[in-house]
């Protein structure tokens, strides 16, 4: 072989590898494809750090997701706990797409520092994807909702301000700014109009997308969920009635005589399959359970 034409295929073969590298580097830098792991084993762990989101798999009843302030975990039938993939990230929001139980969203910090912005697994949590910004971000939304109505639909809040989004959250909007700090959101099952929100001054809801909002439970609300059976039934807990549900949409409530050992319930998650079983976590990180749609429950971890 010509030994000019062997030194400049060397020479493109260089050039091609430099590009490729250009370019990965360059991928790897936008931040747009984050924490990615070749395993999809489950980890065990010992205990829950920070829990910030909670979620039953829409087709398991058996696996609980629970997101925590170092990376997303999964309580396997009541007793076994894993760490699902291989990210620390302090996951702040988080909410999983109503029907497809491989699909999570989530946004908070990671674990290098800053905000994630808006990001979407499609492996169950193993690997995740950074979709956008969201307005005035990275955000670092504290409480996630999507609708069930239209899963393109979804909320996060943050500074504020409620943004939402109608494209799965490539594109965001501000619906409003809410006078009130939110803990916790939750989509209507029936009707994409309505969203609420628990606050430090109440629980809230919205009839409109989330522009303006209406007074149903006045004070301190850490948390509510809607009966995936009855969207008129919700659990919420609040220091006006503790552990409480309304059969009317939240015009009315009924407590519930149960404490929680004192703690505060942070987070409901009815499970999709069986809706008397629902779970809950709390401030310290325990997890109670229900079998009876929220009458009893019991501290299982």
């Amino acid at each position: 072989m010509n030994k000019k034409y062997l030194i400049g295929g060397v020479i493109l073969i260089a050039i091609v590898g430099i590009f490729l590298l250009y370019q990965q580097g360059k991928g790897e830098s936008s931040g747009q494809v984050s924490n990615q792991t070749t395993s999809q084993e489950l980890k065990p762990v010992n205990s829950i750090t920070h829990g910030h989101g909670l979620a039953v798999d829409v087709t398991d009843q058996n696996s609980v997701y629970i997101a925590t302030h170092h990376g997303l975990l999964v309580l396997k039938n009541d007793k076994d706990l894993f760490q699902v993939g291989s990210a620390q990230d302090d996951y702040m929001g988080f909410s999983p797409h109503p029907t497809d139980p491989k699909v999570f969203f989530s946004s908070g910090h990671p674990s290098s520092g800053g905000n994630i912005g808006f990001q979407k697994s499609e492996d169950g949590g193993f690997n995740w994807k950074k979709v956008s910004d969201g307005i005035n971000g990275p955000v670092d939304f504290h409480a996630m909702a999507v609708s069930p109505v239209n899963p393109k639909l979804i909320y996060g809040w943050f500074q504020g301000g409620l943004q939402r989004t109608l494209d799965e959250g490539k594109t965001w909007q501000i619906a409003s700014q809410t006078s009130f700090p939110v803990v916790n959101l939750t989509a209507d099952l029936k009707d994409e109009n309505i969203v609420y929100a628990a606050s430090s001054r109440g629980l809230m809801v919205s009839k409109n997308k989330g522009e303006t909002w209406e007074n149903l439970i006045e004070g301190f609300v850490s948390s509510v969920a809607i009966d995936p059976n009855d969207s008129q039934k919700l659990l919420a807990f609040s220091e006006k009635y503790g552990m409480a549900r309304s059969s009317d949409g939240g015009l009315n409530w009924e407590a519930i005589n149960e404490r929680f050992n004192e703690d505060t319930p942070l987070f409901i998650s009815f499970s999709k399959q069986n809706p008397e079983i629902v779970y809950i976590l709390t401030e310290k990180n325990s997890i109670f359970k229900s079998i009876s749609s929220g009458t009893t429950w019991s501290k299982i971890r």
